[in-house]
């Protein structure tokens, strides 16, 4: 008769943490910038900032793309590091240039946001995703 571990519980709390993580990080960026920004992008795109001299119109549209795209690819569990990737860049962007000069308080937002990317970069999405059914499906059809 094989023992159960007692520490049995662990992997599936990780899966159902990173699955609040990946719905709540992924949701908020979703409905509280993306989607807004999708909706009103042209008149966004004369006046967006243009942090890093790409100009205003392709920095919307890389904002956009990742606020909306790779958050939907998130929030599904599909490409979950590759799609992390765009956010944290854009996150980080968001803190250190667009609110470099302004006081923490107002670049907390990005950094708490980056640290949810970088945590889906380096954890994956668990295995209550889309990422882990076709990996899975993908491993035993070998």
């Amino acid at each position: 008769m094989r023992l159960q571990r007692r520490d049995s519980w662990r992997e599936p709390a990780r899966d159902i943490g990173l699955l609040a993580l990946r719905l709540s990080v992924g949701l908020m960026m979703l409905l509280a910038h993306g989607w807004p920004k999708l909706m009103n992008y042209a008149e966004l795109l004369e006046k967006f900032p243009d942090p890093i001299g790409m100009g205003s119109g392709l920095s919307l549209f890389l904002a956009v793309s990742s606020e909306v795209g790779a958050s939907v690819l998130i929030i599904v569990g599909l490409l979950t590091r590759l799609a992390s990737v765009p956010l944290l860049v854009t996150m980080l962007v968001a803190g250190f240039v667009v609110h470099g000069s302004d006081p923490f308080a107002t670049q907390e937002k990005a950094f708490v946001y980056a640290a949810a990317y970088l945590t889906l970069i380096l954890t994956g999405p668990g295995r209550l995703s889309l990422d882990n059914l076709l990996h899975s499906r993908l491993w035993l059809k070998r």
